[in-house]
Parts: C-alpha cells; structure tokens; sequence
C-alpha cells in the first residue's frame, strides 16, 4: 500500500511480500484496490487478477497469517478458497454484510475497519460531532452483523481506521484514547507513513518511518495488538523495546 502502483506487476508483489516476511512480519496484508484519499474503485475482476496471482505464488511458502485487504465479496471467496487466512474489509460490512457468512464458511478471520464514506469521497466530509462514539457505535454494529453471521469473537479484529475520513486532530484522539476500543476486541492499527505524520514532522511519504515507529509504540502502549507498517524490520524493533519496558513494569517486585 502506498506503492505509488509499483506493485501492481505480480513478480514486484511477491518479492515485496519475500521482504516484509524476512524483515520479520507476522501477517501480510494483501489488496488489489487502492484505498488511499481520493482513490476510485475497481471492478471485482481486475482487482482479483492483481491479488490473486500474488496469493498463488505466497501461500505455499509460508505459514503466515494472510489478509486481503477487500470489501468485495467475488474477490473474497475466491482469496479464501485459494487460502487465505483473514479478509481486512476496509467498510466495515457497510458495502457487503454477505462477508461475514464468507468468512464463517471459511472459518477465516475478519478485520472490521471503520472508515467515514469511501476513499473517493471520505476527505471531503465535514469533521465529525464525536470521532470516538461514532467509531464505537459503527464498529459495535458491524460487529453485530458479524457475530448475527455466525463469526466467533476470536475471529474478529477491529481497526479504528486511522487516516480514513478523520481530520488531523481526529487522527491524534483516536491513537492517544485508543483504550476505548479494548472491550470490543484485538485492535489492529496502521499510522504508517499516513498524512498526520507528515504534517507533525514535515517530511514526504517514504520519510516517516520513525515518525510511524512513534505511533505505534504510543497506539501499542495503548492497547493495539497489531501494527500494519511497511517497515517492518525498523518498527518491529522498536516495539520489542516497548514490549519488555511495559511488560516489566507490570511485574510484582
């Protein structure tokens, strides 16, 4: 994400994929649809022709946990079908409520992201009266969908959405109270390289690596259990520093 469509050539995705696993990812997160501000949909079509062929060549190699990162339920079931582990559905089941009963069939995972409007339009929303009841109340309810489906709790991740329709401020509260989301399920969060960060630091996209460090050792201080970055062998690092620092503190002398 945030390739500038360098990625787009299924030989540039694999090897990316190679890299992120080898600087020491967990999961990799895999989408055929940009979802960056003012970016348009694609069809179903073209967006499983770029995943899907990347998904082919990746699966057999590693024992990763993969993500595809689709609101579309024909890309879905054929990512899930070709094994994918989870489907990172970028509206919250907004778009398509069908992915739940995907996903259980599967018995796949699914990350739930809140995000205002769609990527086309979600920069040219007014501010929103209350950023953290509104992420809350429409994550609640497309965990309700999800749970309706037949989706155990185990299977849900949620993802604030950070960058996707919120102000700079906006952006700021979620990550600084991001404990309001801990009991409604594992939080996942991506401050990576986002716009926020360049308007605190000043610098361009693929100059934010600490700045994104920063964030989400604060978002994991806070609660996340999991960071989508694209360096990963820098913001791994550094959260394992933040890990043995909190963990110690919370043992009886």
């Amino acid at each position: 994400f945030s390739d500038g469509g360098q990625f787009l050539d299924t030989s540039n995705a694999v090897e990316r994929c190679q890299e992120l696993l080898e600087a020491g990812a967990d999961m990799l997160d895999i989408g055929g649809e940009s979802s960056r501000p003012g970016a348009k949909p694609v069809c179903a079509a073209l967006e499983l022709d770029r995943v899907a062929p990347v998904l082919e060549r990746i699966r057999p190699d590693t024992t990763a946990i993969i993500s595809i990162d689709t609101y579309k339920p024909e890309v879905a079931r054929e990512c899930l079908r070709m094994g994918a582990d989870v489907i990172n559905d970028i509206t919250a089941l907004r778009n398509a409520q069908e992915l739940a009963d995907l996903v259980v069939e599967f018995r796949a995972g699914l990350i739930l992201m809140h995000m205002r409007g769609m990527p086309d339009t979600m920069q040219t929303l007014p501010p929103s009266r209350d950023i953290l009841a509104e992420v809350q109340m429409d994550l609640t309810v497309a965990i309700w969908h999800a749970r309706d489906a037949g989706l155990e709790p185990d299977k849900l991740i949620i993802d604030p959405g950070i960058g996707f329709g919120k102000t700079f401020e906006e952006n700021l509260l979620v990550i600084n109270r991001l404990s309001f989301l801990d009991d409604m399920g594992p939080i996942l969060i991506g401050p990576s390289r986002k716009s926020f960060l360049g308007k605190i630091l000043d610098r361009p996209v693929d100059q934010r690596t600490l700045g994104t460090a920063a964030a989400c050792v604060f978002a994991a201080a806070r609660g996340a259990h999991i960071v989508r970055v694209h360096d990963v062998a820098e913001v791994r690092e550094m959260l394992q520093v933040a890990d043995a620092i909190l963990n110690e503190g919370t043992r009886e002398c």
